[in-house]
Formats: C-alpha cells, sequence, structure tokens
C-alpha cells in the first residue's frame, strides 16, 4: 500500500466517504492517542481520530450525523475507516495480488 493511498466508502444509507491513509508513523500515533491509560481503546476518541485524519471527503464532524441512524452509520465509517488504516479491510491488496497469479 503507497502512502497516502484512498479508499471509497459507501455507508448502507447510500452515503459516500473517501478514506486516505495517512501514513504509517500517524496510524501508530492514532493507536497511541485513542487508548485511555489502560491501554483500552476509547470509540469517542477513536470517533474523533478517524473523522480528523482518515475521512477526507466530506469532511465530517460528530454532531453532523443526527439521531439513532445518523449515529448507525458514524459507526458504520469509523469502523470501516480503521480496518482500511489498519489493514483489516475487506479488499486487501495482498489478496488481490494473490489472486491475480493464480
Amino acid at each position: 500500500m503507497s502512502n497516502f493511498a484512498q479508499k471509497q466508502f459507501t455507508t448502507k444509507a447510500g452515503n459516500v466517504f473517501t478514506f486516505q491513509f495517512p501514513g504509517v508513523r500517524q496510524v501508530a500515533k492514532i493507536g497511541d492517542r485513542i487508548k485511555n491509560k489502560h491501554g483500552v481503546a476509547q470509540d469517542e476518541r477513536l470517533i474523533e481520530e478517524m473523522l480528523a485524519h482518515v475521512v477526507v471527503e466530506p469532511k465530517q464532524k460528530v454532531d453532523d450525523f443526527k439521531g439513532p441512524t445518523g449515529y448507525k452509520e458514524l459507526v458504520e465509517v469509523v469502523s470501516s475507516a480503521y480496518a482500511f488504516i489498519t489493514g483489516n479491510d475487506e479488499t486487501d491488496d495482498s489478496e488481490e495480488e494473490s489472486n491475480e497469479t493464480e
């Protein structure tokens, strides 16, 4: 995966978001910042980090997502963004490369 790779993500509600890989060092820093003093990831911190550093289009804030359906979409976007930057998304480049060589 090249630095600053991008991915389009469409939510179940049909909204399109663009994720951008912020670089390996930034991903490591995000991992550190989302944890509390006991090393447990905090949802609000994760949401803020993904919206600030990974979701590049449209730029959103937590308060832009309204009501229960908004929260559901927010969780969907943040989960997908985190999976993307940690290499755990459903379209892993190495899987695509191995499928091409078969």
